[in-house]
């Protein structure tokens, strides 16, 4: 059953949290009220240390061509949940009254949550929680990747990859493994920006973990200085 999470003195978001023993991932997702069938933008990558990333340019694309191209689509968003890094940039772009579901998976040991008052405080925009098993950082990951493709169904979905360190790869493998397109912003440091060198320059490239993401059909690669070209991306993503 959801409850009630009270994140700041005016906004408060459902959860559901998964129980170790039988983690029934489905049930939760249809316990957040949400429905399916509806396009999602899963956000992955850099989270306390965006290392290498040119945060204001980084915090103008969610602000401007991802939040616009959610709500023109009427979509859900789905990202890690806590108030860091990319996350806190999807979660301040909501207007006050929130204009998308915002859907944060995280594992339950490492955030502060329902029963629990230590961990990496939960993003205040948020309208809903998955609280997955996991006591280290990346055992959300499938869980994540998992829970877009629940609720869009049969609806189009894509992930978006910004930044990023090594967790930033899994959650790439496991979009892919879920036939869902990335999209890498390049430009944005790290995992993203090796990736889009090896999209670039394959041969060239001794990082075998970028060059196998980025020699996948469903990996898209955009400079994320181009507003412009990353909103009709992710929009021709979305419409495919």
């Amino acid at each position: 059953m959801p409850v009630t999470v009270r994140l700041t003195a005016d906004r408060t978001a459902l959860a559901v949290t998964l129980s170790d023993e039988r983690p029934d991932l489905v049930a939760a997702v249809t316990a957040l009220g949400l429905g399916t069938g509806r396009p999602v933008v899963a956000v992955v990558g850099g989270a306390a240390g965006l290392d290498d990333a040119p945060v204001d340019s980084l915090e103008a694309v969610f602000a401007g061509p991802v939040a616009a191209v959610i709500r023109r689509f009427g979509a859900i968003a789905v990202d890690g949940g806590t108030d860091t890094g990319v996350m806190g940039m999807l979660g301040r772009a909501q207007p006050a009254a929130p204009a998308f579901p915002l859907v944060g998976v995280a594992a339950t040991r490492m955030v502060r949550g329902p029963g629990r008052g230590t961990g990496e405080t939960l993003e205040p925009h948020h309208t809903h929680f998955v609280l997955v098993p996991g006591a280290a950082w990346g055992d959300e990951a499938a869980y994540l990747a998992r829970v877009a493709t629940l609720l869009a169904g049969p609806a189009p979905s894509v992930t978006i990859l910004a930044n990023g360190g090594e967790i930033a790869f899994d959650d790439c493998r496991f979009s892919l493994a879920e036939g869902r397109p990335v999209l890498v912003l390049a430009g944005t440091g790290r995992t993203a920006d090796r990736i889009a060198a090896a999209a670039a320059d394959p041969a060239g490239c001794r990082d075998e973990r970028a060059v196998t993401l980025a020699l996948s059909p469903l990996v898209r690669v955009v400079d994320a200085t181009d507003l412009a070209a990353t909103e009709n991306r992710l929009r021709a993503l979305l419409a495919a």
